[in-house]
């Protein structure tokens, strides 16, 4: 027989560093998923990113309190002021630039992302990318 699904949990943690601590632990706990074995698996499978790395994460869990999770990829603003060297995006977008980019990196991080993204092409990809920048005020050069 199928474990009975109870409900889905949208949580976004750093890479590597999933701790019993807030926000993890309280919204774990309130559900009944063991907060310790979510922690180890969870770095476990985060450990090859970059550490610190923000990864939205869907954990699905069932009513014999086990669970599933589905690890995505750090979001497009990360790598894009990452790749600016931005501590955050624009404060006026459209208006001024706070940063910008090369079609190279814009292309870079669409390759990344592909999984993640609603695109079949690189190309369609990299227009996604391309308007997440544009929306944080950083230029493509």
């Amino acid at each position: 027989m199928a474990k009975k699904l109870v409900g889905s949990l949208k949580l976004q943690v750093p890479a590597g560093q999933a701790n019993p601590s807030p926000p993890v632990g309280p919204a774990l706990g309130q559900r009944g998923i063991n907060i310790m074995e979510f922690c180890k698996a969870f770095n476990a499978k985060t450990q090859e990113m970059e550490a610190g790395a923000p990864c939205p994460t869907i954990i699905t869990y069932y009513q014999d309190k086990s669970f599933t999770m589905d690890i995505k990829t750090p979001p497009a603003s990360y790598y894009l002021k990452k790749a600016a060297k931005l501590k955050s995006g624009g404060s006026t977008p459209g208006r001024a630039t706070a940063g910008s980019v090369t079609v190279a990196q814009v292309k870079e991080i669409a390759e990344a992302k592909m999984k993640d993204l609603n695109a079949t092409t690189i190309e369609n990809a990299m227009q996604i990318i391309l308007g997440s920048a544009r929306s944080m005020g950083i230029e493509v050069k």
